[in-house]
């Protein structure tokens, strides 16, 4: 009798902490969020252009002498389609990097713009600005459209790699270092583009000077062909590492064995942060928190598996990114606020917050 009570509350217990239909419920709701965030991005801007007469002329029900200008289709097609497309492709890349580092390092602070990785691929994508038409130059010659995400993917993937070795010992990863080796890290990437930044030319200077401030306003077709595969590509990989990431919630050695291939999920993961940030930092500079705040409101919803956070965190940062880039167009128009200082303006305390919901976790 005992024994059944027993099984009856290990079931019930089991049932209460069950998310799952939590979980379907949240991506519908995203699903919706990210649409309703499409429509906002598509119909803000200085401009008057329509996407709702765009799209009646492209199906051909606008009435008899009622034409779509082309400078309007120019504004949709050029401008407002691209900047969207690429808006959700880093913002789903950049939440999605943050969840994949949470779920390496086991730790809510792990964040690519917080502990160095954006700024490793930054000095990449640097360096390719600044040494591209001279020292780089056969390399860029070589690489052509892709050369800048590439010179990011080699800078995040290494200081990813340089972060992990120094942050985790026998399996186990200390948060104090992490966060102290992630300052160290963007601290010299930091003075390593300084310097690029110093022989730069007047012409890289302001390339540069927009760029790090972050921005969707250079997007284009050329950008999204450039940086689209390589994001794509990180999120199809992460698509796959629900599973591993939830028993690695357990430690290395519980994980193993489950059967899980450790050092390969451990290489597949920061392969995936690298592309997604590194092509997401070449094409639109600087963006940061995106990582940590969408993976953590999630995870206070949901909880902590991945099957659900991993596809949530894409939608979320998608239409996050995409309202943040609304309101830094409209904030001070006609002019435009970088896409940066919005997202820090919510992150930054949104950061300050989890630290002090967790200061006991944190003192050391």
């Amino acid at each position: 009798m005992a024994q059944v009570l027993t099984e009856g509350r290990i079931r019930t217990a089991r049932l209460a902490g069950d998310r799952s239909g939590l979980g379907q419920v949240t991506l519908a709701v995203l699903t919706l969020l990210l649409l309703l965030a499409m429509a906002i991005s598509m119909t803000t801007g200085a401009s008057g252009a329509s996407i709702w007469t765009w799209m009646q002329g492209v199906l051909g029900l606008l009435p008899q002498g009622h034409e779509i200008s082309l400078r309007d289709h120019a504004v949709i097609v050029n401008i407002r389609l691209p900047r969207m497309l690429l808006g959700m492709l880093i913002g789903a890349g950049l939440a999605v990097s943050g969840l994949l580092m949470q779920g390496l390092f086991r730790n809510p602070l792990a964040d690519p713009g917080l502990v160095g990785v954006s700024a490793g691929a930054g000095l990449g994508a640097v360096g390719m600005i600044v040494l591209g038409t001279t020292a780089l130059a056969p390399l860029t010659a070589f690489l052509g459209i892709y050369a800048l995400q590439i010179a990011s993917f080699v800078g995040g993937v290494i200081t990813t790699f340089i972060l992990y070795r120094v942050a985790t010992r026998s399996g186990q990863t200390a948060m104090a270092t992490m966060l102290l080796a992630g300052i160290a890290l963007g601290a010299l990437a930091g003075a390593a583009t300084g310097v690029l930044v110093y022989v730069a030319n007047d012409a890289q200077l302001r390339d540069l000077t927009f760029w790090g401030m972050g921005s969707l306003a250079g997007a284009n077709w050329t950008k999204i062909m450039a940086s689209g595969p390589v994001i794509l590509a990180a999120l199809l990989a992460a698509a796959f590492l629900g599973k591993g990431l939830n028993a690695l919630t357990l430690g290395e050695a519980t994980a193993s064995h489950l059967g899980i291939p450790v050092q390969r999920l451990k290489h597949i993961v920061i392969l995936a942060v690298a592309g997604a940030t590194g092509a997401s930092v070449a094409v639109s500079g600087g963006i940061g928190f995106v990582g940590i705040v969408v993976p953590h409101l999630l995870r206070l919803v949901i909880g902590p598996d991945h099957r659900y956070l991993l596809p949530a965190s894409a939608l979320l940062g998608a239409s996050f990114l995409l309202l943040a880039d609304a309101v830094s167009r409209v904030i001070v128009a006609p002019a435009e606020l970088p896409i940066g200082i919005v997202t820090a303006a919510v992150g930054g305390p949104f950061f300050l917050w989890i630290l002090l919901r967790k200061r006991a976790v944190f003192s050391w």
